[in-house]
């Protein structure tokens, strides 16, 4: 399975914050960033926000690095925090 279908087998949980469970946050976004930098600490020191457009902004996460580090329990997580990827930018993404 790729990380796209990975993603889209949850697309009914998005946005669903409110059943992510032990929170680190009230925040969906933030606990979205640091999700992804618990999984991915090799990437610190680099912006998780890589770019924007309009009303959506990029995450600066290798998608292979994610794929490969990510159980679907993880992807779940970011899908209800808002998190999705990107077939655009080919990258994840989320809305402001």
């Amino acid at each position: 399975m790729t990380i796209y279908e990975r993603f889209a087998q949850f697309e009914s949980e998005f946005l669903k914050f409110e059943k992510v469970e032990g929170k680190r946050t009230n925040r969906a976004d933030l606990h979205a960033f640091i999700v992804l930098d618990e999984l991915l600490p090799d990437a610190r020191g680099r912006d998780i926000v890589s770019g924007a457009e309009h009303d959506q902004i990029c995450l600066n996460i290798d998608l292979v690095d994610l794929d490969n580090k990510a159980t679907d329990d993880h992807i779940l997580e970011l899908v209800r925090c808002g998190v999705f990827i990107s077939s655009e930018y080919e990258c994840l993404s989320m809305f402001v």
